[in-house]
């Protein structure tokens, strides 16, 4: 099936044309529109059809295929029903070869080797993934060979010559070429990158393995400049699903793909040769290539040869979670995001200087013993690590005063992030005020809704708020958007990530700035009773309170962690260490809420900063290992929680904090009463009042709390 790619290529170069690859997405508009559509496509003369597997958090697409995925997913279209559409395609006469193009989570939750025959016997030819590290792509690359498929590796402009070396390495039918940095997307009136002669030279030195060059090919004289620059075939994917779309709401998209496609391919036309027959001076005398046929002989993956270089300096894994499973465009800035931080951990007067804003953050943070909520459990002593105190009101101010310190020394000058609670959005917009820096923070729509103070308070310390409305408009679809307007700025801007979620090196430093809580907790303790806490407890979403609070207890056996998440025993929960299954999602393998076929499904608390559909890797590993443990608290809980520290401490908590108080008052329940236990009491609550008054209001919720404040 990957010969079939490879003599695509080799025949065109012999008649000296250029290969149109065009892209489309499974199931859109209609499920039962597909296979019509490709053979639209074929009929128009494309030479080979990228279709698109529907995933719903596709990070690397712009607006238009973002869009349609959204549609496909809407309509149940998932990798299965790919498999389908292409064997009924074959069955109705298409002869171009297929390659599905989509995200690496579908495959997983597939099996990646079935995924692999299954596409061989339904007749499909290979594979684009636009989201797989190098070691993931080695293995994917192998899995594919045995099953007679191709393993199509991208490029972009970004990419080093090191990782342009191996991703050479392991192509064995074509390389696709991004031809600018960012999502995908196109535009009739922007010009080609000028560069993209220089891109395609830089690859073509390593390898004799054909290109194709896609993002940002909307139109004929596009794709003439992109094979005038040397490309052998060229990619057009959002232009065609506008094509599709535009003839779907005229009644017949099969006949405006057509029409677009000679467009571009000139079937039935005058073409001109891209001459390159001439310049063959090892050709024969009517200049036919030598030899005739220049498909790439297979070569097999692994070895010393193929190891790729690149900063390396922390671990990218913890156990078998974590890893950047990012688009390539992404690799470059992560590297060097790892690179300065590296420097910054290792050099003591960064930490001064992290240190010298302790005063701005309100740090020490109090750890405080809340005798009443003690004397409620009737176990354990209660403690409360008081990160509500910080400045901002909550922990999420000690990651962003280390991450805009460490953006300083990258040089950038905006900072983007996202927010789900808005406590995050709040700190994040804080600093950037404290320092001068522009800031854009991405919100999910409905948690816009729930976090009007929130978003009102960003306004006022300088900050754009960006509402999302895709997906389910909450923390994920802020993560999604975070990451496709990072990548198109990369130059200017540094993405503030606010919880220890993303691909590497993000994890670890948001750990490392959060670390704080854990060390201020065991030297409290120390001079308070002399001892080790006994547990240690926070909630979890996706998890930087948590994993800051356990990180310098991990070694201390003695020490319980106990997570605590937002879950309820239907289908809508935010469980994700309890119920979720190991996938990929933002760019790290965790625990993720999801459905059987890889696609993430919506979640549910009744605190925005726990509705989110995976966990931190770290806290994937804690899990898995073993070595911390993770409740569910369903909103009856929280707000049980959220009532009995209100009235007996005086202190109103965040919802999100309100969880891990549930936990840890159970906890102590069972402990006896010389045992300690701690919790990271993360946020205020003033930002929650509203949403609370509003659940009070209802006379069911009021009854059942006992609490009728609101009536």
């Amino acid at each position: 099936m990957a010969e079939a790619i490879k003599k695509v290529f080799a025949d065109k170069k012999e008649q000296d044309e250029a290969v149109f690859v065009g892209f489309m997405t499974a199931g859109f508009p209609k499920k039962e529109s597909t296979v019509d559509l490709m053979l639209a496509l074929e009929a128009g003369g494309t030479d080979i059809i990228e279709l698109g597997v529907p995933f719903s958090d596709p990070i690397g697409d712009g607006p238009a295929i973002q869009a349609a995925n959204t549609v496909a997913v809407e309509n149940g279209v998932n990798y299965a029903e790919c498999l389908e559409y292409v064997k009924e395609a074959r069955s109705k006469g298409l002869k171009a070869p297929v390659l599905f193009m989509g995200y690496y989570n579908p495959l997983i939750a597939y099996g990646e080797e079935k995924a692999a025959s299954d596409a061989a016997a339904a007749g499909a030819n290979g594979f684009i993934i636009v989201d797989l590290p190098p070691e993931d792509a080695a293995k994917f690359r192998e899995i594919c060979t045995s099953s007679g498929v191709s393993y199509v590796p991208l490029i972009t402009p970004s990419t080093s010559v090191e990782r342009v070396k191996y991703l050479s390495s392991i192509a064995d039918s074509f390389i696709y070429v991004v031809s600018k940095m960012g999502v995908t997307g196109s535009d009739a009136g922007k010009s080609m990158s000028a560069s993209l002669p220089e891109l395609i030279k830089k690859i073509q030195a390593f390898t004799p393995v054909p290109l194709a060059v896609g993002f940002g090919v909307d139109n004929r004289t596009h794709f003439d400049f992109v094979t005038s620059a040397g490309a052998d075939g060229v990619v057009i994917g959002s232009r065609i699903i506008k094509v599709i779309q535009q003839g779907a709401s005229e009644g017949d998209a099969p006949k405006a793909v057509e029409a677009y496609a000679r467009e571009i391919s000139l079937k039935g036309q005058d073409k001109r040769p891209l001459g390159r027959l001439k310049q063959n001076h090892n050709g024969d005398a009517e200049g036919h290539p030598s030899p005739p046929l220049p498909i790439p002989a297979d070569e097999p993956v692994g070895g010393s040869t193929f190891k790729v270089n690149s900063a390396g300096k922390l671990p990218s894994r913890f156990g078998i979670f974590g890893g950047a499973y990012i688009p390539e465009a992404f690799v470059d800035c992560l590297n060097e995001l790892e690179d300065e931080f590296v420097k910054a951990r290792n050099d003591p007067e960064f930490w001064k200087e992290f240190e010298s804003m302790y005063g701005y953050i309100g740090r020490p943070s109090e750890l405080y013993l809340a005798e009443r909520l003690t004397e409620h459990a009737g176990g354990a002593k209660i403690w409360l690590k008081r990160e509500d105190l910080n400045h901002t009101g909550s922990h999420k101010i000690n990651n962003a005063v280390g991450q805009i310190l460490l953006a300083k020394r990258l040089g950038k000058s905006r900072i983007i992030a996202e927010t789900g609670a808005g406590q995050h959005g709040v700190a994040t917009a804080t600093v950037c005020a404290r320092f001068g820096m522009e800031c854009t923070i991405f919100m999910g729509a409905e948690d816009v809704r729930r976090q009007e103070l929130n978003v009102f308070r960003i306004k006022m310390l300088g900050g754009r708020v960006v509402p999302v409305t895709s997906g389910t408009a909450t923390l994920k679809d802020a993560v999604n958007e975070a990451m496709r307007e990072w990548v198109t700025c990369l130059d200017t801007t540094h993405y503030l990530i606010g919880s220890a979620i993303g691909p590497h090196p993000f994890p670890t430093i948001v750990r490392d700035f959060q670390r704080i809580i854990g060390r201020e907790i065991k030297s409290q303790m120390a001079e308070k009773c002399g001892k080790l806490p006994d547990a240690v407890v926070a909630c979890v979403g996706g998890g930087s309170n948590a994993i800051g609070t356990f990180y310098d207890f991990i070694e201390d056996e003695s020490v319980r962690l106990v997570g605590v998440e937002a879950g309820i025993d239907t289908p809508l929960h935010s469980a994700t260490l309890a119920k979720g299954v190991i996938g990929v999602v933002h760019g790290a393998s965790s625990y993720i809420i999801q459905d059987a076929m890889g696609q993430l499904i919506p979640t549910h608390s009744i605190s925005a900063g726990l509705d989110y559909n995976s966990v931190g890797p770290e806290h994937a590993h804690l899990k898995y290992s073993g070595r911390a443990e993770y409740l569910v608290a369903d909103d009856f809980e929280c707000l049980q929680a959220f009532k009995l520290c209100t009235e007996l401490e005086g202190i109103i908590p965040a919802l999100e904090s309100s969880h891990g108080l549930w936990g840890g008052m159970q906890l102590a329940k069972t402990l006896p009463k010389d045992k300690d236990v701690v919790i990271c009491l993360s946020g205020n609550g003033a930002k929650d009042v509203a949403e609370v008054l509003l659940t009070l209001k209802k006379k069911e919720w009021a009854e059942r709390l006992n609490w009728h404040v609101a009536q």
